[in-house]
């Protein structure tokens, strides 16, 4: 009988610095699996590695042997001692492994609860295993298992729906004050990774055009292209603000990009139309005196912030669901792996079972030769309906239905009832 085993470290257990070591790119994933493939202890395997965590899942015959041979292979794969690695291991096995890859899914193991990411990373995981078939029936269960549970996760509680980075917070309280940002035009000051998150939250929102603005044209028109946006120079942000709703500001600028005279100019050739700057950058690029305008709103850094410890909270609470949701997942994944012990003493019941009727039958049939061949089948047919019968309720008991305490015992007696060993 196989055991699930998962041996990992985390942002919890291991600093940026040794997780950047032990990392797996896309081909790194590929080649790895062929290798811990090889290994007699483990039987079948998944390598999820993101930037904060490297997990080797596994069902193994032998738990130690896995879970050694798992440590050789990242030591000798990555070209570290597994003494440097050792202390920041956590390893897993039976129904702990399955809560924690549950956890891993629904994102309540995350450095951000509730962050979406991390589900799409396990299933590009799963994938890479299945294509190189070092997935079997137990992780294959497993994984689509864990897919429902992180479905159920989002579908029953409301965990993804509280903005909790600066990006995210930023476009939600745009949408806040637009009611909707359906074909709002925007323009998007700096091209950094900040940046770029918000652009990606703007998309998902249906926004219209998308104008990019960097001091490095180059980077601004990458970016543009990236997100099928419109690159313009520096030099034309105030102008380009007479057309926008939505000014986003990201830049490392040690000034005030924009000023409330600039805005102030402007305003009524937009014949006050509210326009909305949001401004994610330390130091500041939004003069804040904009604010005092007729129709403007500037939010910056610490205005954001605010809105997401309120909703880290949020998310808490609704935490709370998703692990009762875990918990019932848990229940049934037991219930399905422990009904696997069961199945070579049904099936030896069942070959002993039809060996037994059709020698009977065909002993039968050898002095009633008077019967047509359809009278043949018939007790054949009858004589498998018999089977399946007799076989139907011990089969329920042994699979869970009514064999409680120790099923390593119902399982002991049947085999000596019906003499299965000496076969």
């Amino acid at each position: 009988m196989l055991d699930i085993v998962l041996l990992g470290l985390n942002h919890k257990t291991a600093p940026v610095e040794l997780r950047e070591c032990l990392a797996f790119n896309e081909d790194d994933t590929g080649r790895a699996l062929e290798i811990l493939q090889h290994y007699p202890a483990i039987k079948e395997v998944l390598l999820f590695s993101t930037c904060n965590r490297i997990e080797v899942l596994m069902a193994a015959e032998d738990k130690h042997g896995a879970v050694t041979a798992a440590k050789r292979f990242i030591s000798e794969f990555k070209n570290i001692t597994v003494s440097q690695f050792d202390d920041a291991l956590y390893i897993y096995d039976g129904e702990e492994a399955v809560r924690h890859i549950f956890r891993v899914a629904s994102s309540l193991d995350s450095m951000v609860v509730g962050e979406p990411q991390i589900l799409g990373q396990m299933k590009a995981a799963y994938l890479a295993a299945t294509q190189r078939k070092t997935s079997g029936v137990i992780l294959n269960r497993l994984l689509h298992r864990t897919f429902f549970v992180a479905k159920r996760v989002r579908t029953e509680t409301t965990i993804g729906d509280h903005a909790v980075s600066i990006s995210y917070a930023a476009i939600e309280l745009g949408r806040k004050i637009f009611g909707t940002l359906e074909k709002k035009k925007v323009i998007m000051i700096g091209a950094g990774e900040m940046a770029e998150l918000a652009v990606e939250h703007l998309i998902r929102n249906r926004v219209g055009n998308i104008l990019v603005a960097n001091r490095t044209f180059e980077r601004g028109v990458d970016l543009a292209k990236k997100f099928s946006g419109t690159a313009i120079r520096f030099e034309e942000i105030v102008d380009c603000l007479q057309e926008v709703d939505i000014v986003i500001s990201s830049t490392g600028s040690p000034d005030f990009i924009i000023m409330r005279d600039q805005v102030k100019g402007l305003m009524r050739s937009r014949r006050n139309r509210p326009l909305f700057f949001i401004d994610i950058a330390v130091p500041r690029d939004i003069d804040p005196e904009i604010n005092r305008l007729l129709n403007t709103y500037v939010y910056d850094i610490d205005d954001l912030k605010g809105v997401i410890d309120e909703n880290v909270e949020d998310r808490k609470r609704e935490a709370v669901k998703a692990e009762r949701i875990v918990d019932e997942a848990i229940i049934r994944f037991r219930q399905w792996f422990e009904s696997l012990s069961v199945i070579p003493t049904v099936l030896a019941l069942r070959s002993k079972m039809e060996t037994i009727a059709k020698t009977e039958v065909q002993k039968t049939l050898q002095s009633l030769n008077h019967l047509s061949e359809d009278d043949s089948q018939a007790i054949h047919r009858m004589a498998n309906a018999l089977i399946n019968k007799i076989l139907h309720d011990p089969t329920l008991f042994l699979k869970g239905n009514g064999c409680q305490g120790d099923r390593s015992g119902y399982l002991d007696i049947t085999r000596k009832l019906f003499n299965l060993d000496d076969e």
